[in-house]
């Protein structure tokens, strides 16, 4: 073990030092007229929305002492710490912000249409008010939520207000990286309004979600809709079908849905696939399916492959796509901006990291403890790019424990015991029930994206609790895909995966039944002047020429993991794709105008 640089990474203090302003190029040429108005749910389109984003009132007070902090104007869907905001205020978890914009519905529908209100995210606790009456109120940073407004709408403008609360990590709500005195590992906590917002009228009974489950063995994929309340009875049995058509447009397969379940709101079938195309990294061939329900239609999306851990030919165990081994050659992605914080500044902005990572010779991108938008997904769906998914952390972290003693301990002979709540920070058991609520929602959000193969369930003991329960509970919610239970340390010899990080040692493959991976690794840090926006470095190995980090990234690939393939390494998952903050060990700088490689 390189002592030094362990003990280098054990600096967890915040930083007083103000970040430098940095923007990337989509962020320097956005048009606040035509902010992110690309359709915001790629697995389920309607011929029509109406995109809300762009500039909004914005109030921030204290309600206790009745005084504003900032009121003026905010651009939507950044949060107000970011620069793209226009707003660069920190929501305090004893205030409240106020977002408020006029709706302009110039006649109601007199068949029966409802009007559905979007919010890809909205950080961290949302009052949603129409007209001044309170609509829905939702708890969660990182999921989507819909509201049907239609009562609450009246004719001429209507006043749309989003009261928002923010504890991040001072309570025991899910935050990821956020924190509010950033530093080393630990980013710029933000707020509010960080998703699309957006309008659709649909029918009075109308198609609520899709699930499309290949099922690849058998050529077919399995259609699941959820209605928002049953059709009526008549004559027409085929009320609900679908068709399924290559990339070309051409329909080659049909399906009429029928209801098989308790629910009268459910309806199912089965669609062939002849002369199946398989998806994978290289040949990222994806179905398209279009679903009829009464009046209301959708059109949506699937691919048709498979992921398994099988045993090779010496017996290890390994990680395959449609039952071919594949090495997972990963990048630690954690969707963090420099103009616009959890918020890509485009769509294009959110492809050029997925395509400089495939260029890069990468096939798997690891979400670390973020959701991101539906957008990136798909974008990863159509280009090819496999994806492990985390469960955003929550709870408390200790720093003792979860870094300092594995950061000198290897993590392989570390074991807890994590029913024991106040060890790994999980003493409230309202954040414990939150968690599991979240993660079951998480699963269900994003379950239709044939891109994830993997669901990470705790990352490095931080929140840590009950993982055989919930790694049992994530199998019975999608046994479609894999399962990292405790990825890093803390390991409870349960999920598809032995899961360590290595950031100190010559990398080395732990002995497992379980498929092996080193999930984080590297973190060579190499600060760009002029596309930095700290002064601070962090990271595991700091190199001050862009010619020495190259080397010895080169040399670690080459020389300590290329040659652990033969014993049994499934995957490697680089520390990161771009720099955040003092974090200066992406392959891309923070501001993406430079591949360090």
């Amino acid at each position: 073990m390189n002592l030094l640089y362990a003990l280098r990474s054990l600096r967890l203090f915040s930083q007083k030092e103000k970040l430098a302003p940095l923007f990337t190029s989509w962020g320097e040429s956005l048009d606040p007229d035509h902010v992110l108005e690309e359709y915001p749910r790629p697995q389920m389109v309607r011929d029509s929305y109406i995109n809300l984003n762009g500039y909004w009132d914005c109030r921030i007070t204290d309600l206790k002492k009745h005084t504003n902090r900032y009121h003026g104007k905010i651009l939507v869907p950044f949060s107000p710490e970011a620069p793209l905001s226009g707003v660069g205020v920190q929501l305090k978890p004893s205030e409240t912000m106020f977002l408020e914009r006029f709706l302009s519905v110039t006649h109601l529908p007199k068949n029966g249409m409802r009007c559905i209100l979007h919010f890809g995210a909205v950080d961290q606790r949302a009052c949603i008010y129409v007209n001044k009456e309170m609509a829905a109120e939702h708890n969660g940073g990182y999921l989507p939520f819909s509201i049907d407004i239609t009562d609450y709408l009246k004719e001429g403008d209507n006043l749309l207000t989003v009261m928002v609360q923010d504890k991040s990590d001072t309570s025991y709500h899910s935050v990821g990286k956020q924190k509010l005195k950033r530093g080393g590992m630990f980013y710029t906590a933000q707020s509010g309004i960080w998703q699309t917002v957006w309008l659709e009228w649909v029918p009075a009974i109308y198609i609520k979600e899709i699930l499309l489950t290949p099922q690849y063995d058998k050529e077919t994929v399995h259609v699941s809709i959820e209605m928002n309340r049953p059709l009526p009875v008549c004559h027409n049995d085929n009320m609900v079908y679908c068709h399924v058509t290559d990339a070309d447009g051409n329909i080659i397969s049909k399906g009429i849905c029928t209801n098989h379940s308790d629910s009268l709101c459910s309806y199912s079938c089965y669609c062939d696939i002849d002369h199946m195309r398989s998806w994978t990294p290289d040949t990222p061939y994806l179905y398209h399916l279009v679903v009829y329900a009464g009046e209301d239609e959708v059109t949506g999306y699937f691919a048709m492959r498979l992921f398994s851990i099988e045993p090779d030919a010496q017996g290890l165990p390994r990680f395959c796509l449609n039952h071919e081994p594949l090495f997972l050659n990963g990048v630690l992605d954690q969707g963090y901006w420099p103009d616009g914080l959890y918020t890509a500044p485009s769509d294009e902005a959110l492809i050029y990291d997925i395509r400089m990572m495939k260029d890069l010779g990468f096939n798997m991108l690891r979400k670390h403890v973020k959701i991101e938008s539906a957008r990136w997904y798909y974008h990863c769906d159509r280009l090819g790019m496999i994806v492990w998914q985390d469960m955003v952390s929550g709870g408390g972290y200790h720093a003792p424990l979860m870094t300092w003693i594995p950061a000198l301990v290897p993590a392989s002979k570390i074991y807890f015991d994590d029913r024991l709540y106040p060890l790994l920070c999980r003493r409230n058991p309202r954040g414990r029930e939150e968690f599991i609520q979240e993660c079951r929602e998480t699963v269900r959000t994003l379950r239709c994206f044939p891109c994830i193969s993997t669901w990470v369930i705790f990352n490095e003991g931080w929140g840590q609790f009950d993982s055989q329960k919930i790694t049992k509970l994530i199998r019975e919610l999608d046994s479609t895909r894999l399962i990292d239970s405790a990825s890093g340390w803390f390991d409870r010899n349960q999920g598809d995966f032995k899961s360590e990080h290595n950031y100190f040692d010559k990398q080395f493959v732990v002995p497992s039944q379980r498929a092996f991976v080193i999930s984080e690794y590297g973190g060579y840090a190499c600060p760009i002047k002029g596309h930095i926006s700290t002064q601070a470095v962090y990271g595991y190995k700091i190199f001050r020429s862009l010619d020495a980090f190259q080397k010895a990234f080169h040399q670690l690939m080459k020389e300590e993991i290329e040659p652990l393939k033969a014993e049994g390494l499934c995957g490697a998952i680089y520390t990161q794709v771009s720099d955040i903050e003092e974090e200066t060990n992406g392959l891309l700088t923070y501001d993406r105008k430079i591949c360090k490689l």
